[in-house]
């Protein structure tokens, strides 16, 4: 198989990190196993015959160089993204090939369009963070619901899930997090993310049926808070998440996910329901699945797929809606999603 369908995946052997070599494999991509664990890399290797292992770590750049030689891109897994993703995008920049990350940190992808949009724009290369769950199921819904409005009042994102079993990545990512933050917790408003000393409400939401209404954390602001005014003309973005799921995210005891099926899902489930105002008018955009960890192995890897097609709108850096037709794109994962894009 030739380079141009062969990928690097850093922090492979990771949990979200499996689910994307897997992926790699059923749409014809060769994954080179990046991380810095020789023995967990030589491990998943063994599961996966003719992927190469290739030791690398963040604060060697040599190493990172090594690992994306030959490769026509790479998808960077391996959190928390404060401590990663700079260093990688390094070397996708050095090695002149698309990036492609799965962060949920606000900060860290914050700091992707900062220090490297300028950069990345004049080399003509594709930096794409936050290709996820959390950040761009989000906004291809967003961008998808706008259709044809250049702008709206409101952007809310509700995420219906019924738990949440967090990795240990999802831990050490949120212990980042709340450090960069001191313990504050932030929202988009007035244009802007905002950080706040008290606490989120809570409020109910009226989610499509089966759900129905139901109570969730308001202001639990997630990547989308990032991805979509980025790109779309927005001054407030506002998302939710049911309190099932922030009770068992914030418990210090919540087992990590456990494999129900033979793809090595969770039984997890979601609906994620996306509702942009403007003036009087409303429209909605929906998705259901199962596993959030999951299912962000077809959106990172659709995401490569279509960069290396030539399906793209522009470089850069970009979030999922600014650089992909939206609608298009979330109509290629109907095999892992659900949707009403009309609701």
């Amino acid at each position: 198989m030739g380079q141009a369908r062969t990928v690097a995946v850093f922090g492979a052997y990771g949990h979200t990190g499996r689910f994307v070599v897997a992926r790699l494999r059923e749409r014809g991509f060769l994954p080179v196993l990046a991380g810095r664990d020789p023995g967990r890399l030589e491990a998943l290797a063994a599961s996966h015959p003719g992927s190469e292992p290739r030791p690398a770590s963040v604060d060697d750049p040599a190493s990172l160089d090594r690992a994306l030689a030959g490769t026509a891109a790479v998808i960077n897994c391996a959190g928390p993204f404060a401590t990663t993703a700079a260093p990688v995008i390094e070397a996708a920049l050095r090695a002149g090939i698309p990036y492609v990350d799965v962060a949920a940190e606000i900060e860290a992808n914050v700091d992707t369009f900062a220090r490297f949009s300028d950069r990345a724009r004049a080399a003509g290369a594709v930096v794409v963070p936050a290709m996820a769950f959390y950040g761009g199921l989000g906004d291809l819904l967003a961008t998808t619901a706008m259709g044809d409005w250049t702008a709206a009042d409101e952007v809310h994102i509700a995420y219906g899930l019924n738990g949440w079993h967090p990795t240990e990545g999802t831990r050490a990512a949120g212990r980042v997090s709340r450090e960069r933050r001191g313990g504050r917790r932030v929202r988009f408003a007035d244009g802007r993310l905002e950080y706040r000393d008290d606490a989120p409400p809570t409020l109910e939401w009226a989610f499509p049926d089966p759900m129905g209404l139901r109570a969730v954390v308001g202001e639990f602001t997630m990547a989308d808070a990032v991805t979509v005014p980025r790109h779309l003309s927005v001054p407030e973005v506002h998302s939710y998440m049911t309190v099932e799921a922030v009770r068992e995210l914030s418990a210090p005891d919540t087992p990590a996910p456990t494999p129900v099926d033979r793809d090595g899902r969770s039984a997890q489930t979601f609906l994620v329901d996306v509702v942009v105002r403007s003036g009087g008018a409303e429209r909605r955009a929906v998705a259901t699945g199962q596993d959030i960890y999951a299912v962000t192995a077809p959106l990172a890897v659709e995401a490569v797929e279509r960069i290396l097609t030539g399906r793209t709108r522009t470089a850069g850096v970009a979030s999922a809606g600014e650089i992909f037709d939206a609608p298009d794109f979330l109509r290629s994962l109907s095999a892992h999603l659900s949707l009403d894009l009309h609701a």
